[in-house]
């Protein structure tokens, strides 16, 4: 099952990944002052994943694919990692969009 993984950071900013079934990361925050506001974009992303428009299809400079997940005032709630095509960009987007809804919250 799916699984939001709330962590902190060196710098003490709290973060969050969304790893599939298989453990694969397939969407990471940016870093929250306080544990709570990362809640609170875990489920911005539960609700934003549902609809595909909220998902930026990117380039990097390196010519890699990816994704930034968006809230409907447009701030990146998530990115993906790179990946090697376009078709593996379009398979993590469909990824976060069936598991993120019913994803548990977990911490490390």
């Amino acid at each position: 099952m799916a699984k939001f993984e709330i962590s902190t950071r060196k710098n003490g900013e709290f973060q969050f990944n969304l790893k599939a079934s298989n453990g694969e990361i397939i969407l990471s925050s940016e870093g929250y002052k306080t544990k709570d506001a990362c809640i609170k974009g875990i489920e911005s992303v539960k609700k934003n994943s549902a609809v595909e428009a909220r998902f930026e299809k990117a380039v990097a400079k390196n010519g890699k694919p990816y994704f930034n997940l968006k809230a409907t005032n447009g701030q990146v709630i998530g990115a993906s990692q790179m990946y090697a095509s376009e078709t593996t960009r379009d398979n993590g987007i469909a990824s976060v969009i069936k598991n993120a809804p019913g994803a548990d919250v977990v911490e490390l």
